[in-house]
Formats: structure tokens, sequence, C-alpha cells
């Protein structure tokens, strides 16, 4: 659905610029915003693989499972059905504490991995409470550390790198307050899964 969404803005971005005798400015911008992507992508694996280094020695080491252990509280209330059969429980609790820590593209194949364990022996191709849950809490999680940003900002030549910590907790907590809300709410209205 991506590359259909991405090829239709590209086709009207080249119709557009051939109506309005600006195709030297559509190519132009094609090749600078390739260019500087590439130069945005290099700059930010040194942080992307120091935080997914951290992840794996931490689940290496059993720390996961230990706060597994200690949330288990909290998750079992946010992801009943999950810690009620005891089905993906580390993984769960892998995947929200990546987002937490701000290695959000860490969080994506942890999700994958908890969601393919929830979804056996369930119907394919139809998403439970917790799966939803999960997917929104990958999106729109408390985030302590938000790395990625703060790595771009370094990168963009920003003077204060870490000023941006406070307004992201508020907003991060904020969005995980009202998804949680919003998930239940719509949890109840369609039926629990």
């Amino acid at each position: 659905m991506l590359g259909k969404c991405f090829s239709i803005l590209c086709i009207v971005a080249f119709i557009f610029g051939a109506f309005n005798g600006s195709m030297e400015s559509v190519s132009k911008s094609i090749l600078e915003g390739a260019d500087k992507s590439v130069t945005l992508c290099i700059s930010l694996i040194g942080v992307m693989a120091l935080w997914n280094g951290i992840m794996e020695i931490l689940k290496e080491s059993g720390i996961i499972k230990r706060v597994s252990r200690l949330l288990t509280p909290v998750m079992r209330l946010v992801f009943p059905s999950a810690f009620k059969s005891g089905i993906a429980t580390e993984e769960i609790t892998a995947c929200i504490s990546a987002g937490v820590l701000g290695v959000s593209n860490a969080v994506t194949p942890l999700a994958i991995n908890a969601i393919s364990k929830m979804e056996r022996g369930k119907r394919k191709g139809v998403a439970t409470n917790d799966m939803i849950m999960l997917c929104m809490l990958g999106c729109a999680c408390f985030n302590i550390i938000p790395t990625t940003i703060i790595a771009i900002r370094q990168k963009m030549g920003a003077t204060y790198t870490y000023e941006i910590i406070v307004p992201v907790w508020i907003c991060s907590f904020a969005c995980m307050v009202i998804g949680i809300l919003l998930c239940r709410l719509m949890g109840k209205i369609n039926g629990d899964s």
C-alpha cells in the first residue's frame, strides 16, 4: 500500500513538473533528496547499532525476563489475553522496552515476533485486541530516551540537542494514554477477540 501511495505521489510530481515547465527542478530535487537521505541513513547507523546491541545484550543476559516479571502487573492490565495465556509475554515486554528506550527501529521486528506468536491458534488475518494494542504502543509508546530524534538533531547541527527530552516525555506519555484508552474503548465497542 505504501509503495502504491509513493508511486502515485511520484507520478503526480512528474505530471505537474511537466505541465509547469519545471522538470529541471523536479529532477534536481530528486537527486538532492536521494543524496540527503543516504547521508542521513549512514549517519544514524552508529546510534541504531549501539541501541540494537544494547537490546540484544539485555535479552541475552536475561534482564528482559526480569523486567517482564516486574512489569507483569501493569502488562496484565494492558495485554490481558496474552498475559493470561502466557503467550508472547517476553516478546511484548522486549518490544515495549525498546520503545521506552527510544530504539524505534528495534520495535518493529520485536512486535512482528510477538504478534506472530500471539497469532498461533487464532484465525489468520484477524487481529486480536492485544495485537492492536501492541501495534499502537509500538507507534505511541512513552519514550524516555528519544535516540533517533537526538541523533537527527545532532546531525543537523542543533545547538541544544537534548532540549527536546521533556517535550518528548509529555507528548509520548499523552499519546500512549490516549492510545490505550481508545484501544480499550474500541475493544469494548467491537467486542473482545
